[in-house]
């Protein structure tokens, strides 16, 4: 690709989804757009661009957007944050939470539902810890390509075996062919709703846990900057924030500390940053207790 054809794509990446192509990604290109070159009977990316440089080539890109946006995702993901989800944020909201009975939970950039579900199936897990609880778990995606694949909750053999442990897979799932398809309850549990971290999406309401992971490596500076203090501005006081492993608050923003001890997450900078204790054993799951 010539380089103002490469120019014109990473603007067009950069204003539409924040995502920043760096120099020499040509490949990433290829592989990503050449897909829907051929779908238009295009033998190479450069018509392609040509066509999106045209009024009224806003679904075209669109098109091209989510193409470079949808990433990988699998169930339990660096196993860490669902870790802590258990052993610090569950049992400090449950505490804190109380006489409300109620959590509210985000997982922004959730591409095709692994990391929602996960928590879904957490939660159910610990279902006699939240008897009577009002609990709603949003999960967002620039994509409709993904949310749709995500609201169906049908995955191959292959996704279901990317981190999922055998006794959940076959507590909450049903074999349809060589596919798989996630437990009806489970999947009632998340709400998906098409969104860009780049708009406004103070209409999302308040949280008091936020899944960010591994959507802010592909941002520059002050774009991480913009997010993750509009981020703030949602969470509880004493909420948690969840960022990805290769994530970092340090010299992006102020608006959060990370909890003592605990990688990748953080608190309200207001707030203590001292980690709740791990509970003292292993909750233990009811499967007659159902969580909503």
């Amino acid at each position: 690709m010539n380089p103002l054809d490469y120019e014109f794509v990473g603007d067009l990446l950069k204003r539409r989804s924040g995502l920043v192509l760096a120099p020499g990604k040509d490949y990433l290109l290829e592989s990503r757009l050449m897909p829907i070159a051929r779908e238009r009977g295009l033998t190479s990316l450069e018509p392609l661009v040509a066509e999106l440089r045209r009024p009224g080539s806003e679904a075209l890109q669109a098109e091209v957007t989510e193409a470079m946006t949808t990433n990988e995702s699998f169930f339990f993901r660096d196993n860490t944050p669902f870790d802590l989800f258990k052993d610090v944020m569950v049992p400090a909201m449950s505490e804190a939470r109380a006489r409300q009975r109620r959590l509210r939970i985000w997982c922004a950039a959730c591409s095709t539902g692994q990391e929602p579900y996960s928590l879904a199936m957490l939660i159910r897990e610990m279902a006699d810890k939240f008897v009577g609880w009002n609990l709603e778990i949003v999960a967002t995606d620039l994509s409709a390509e993904v949310l749709e694949k995500a609201k169906v909750g049908l995955y191959s053999q292959f996704e279901v075996q990317r981190g999922m442990p055998i006794q959940l897979l076959v507590k909450y799932f049903t074999q349809v062919g060589e596919m798989w398809t996630i437990d009806a309850g489970i999947r009632a549990m998340v709400k998906y709703r098409s969104l860009n971290l780049l708009n406004d999406f103070s209409t999302l309401g308040h949280f008091d846990i936020v899944f960010c992971r591994n959507v802010l490596i592909y941002f520059d500076q002050p774009t991480k900057t913009q997010v993750l203090n509009r981020v703030e501005k949602l969470l509880a006081p004493d909420g948690y924030l969840v960022l990805g492993a290769a994530e970092t608050i340090i010299g992006i923003t102020d608006a959060f500390q990370q909890v003592t001890g605990r990688r990748s997450l953080y608190t309200p900078s207001q707030q203590d940053p001292v980690a709740q204790k791990p509970p003292a054993s292993t909750v233990t799951a009811f499967p007659t207790a159902r969580a909503v």
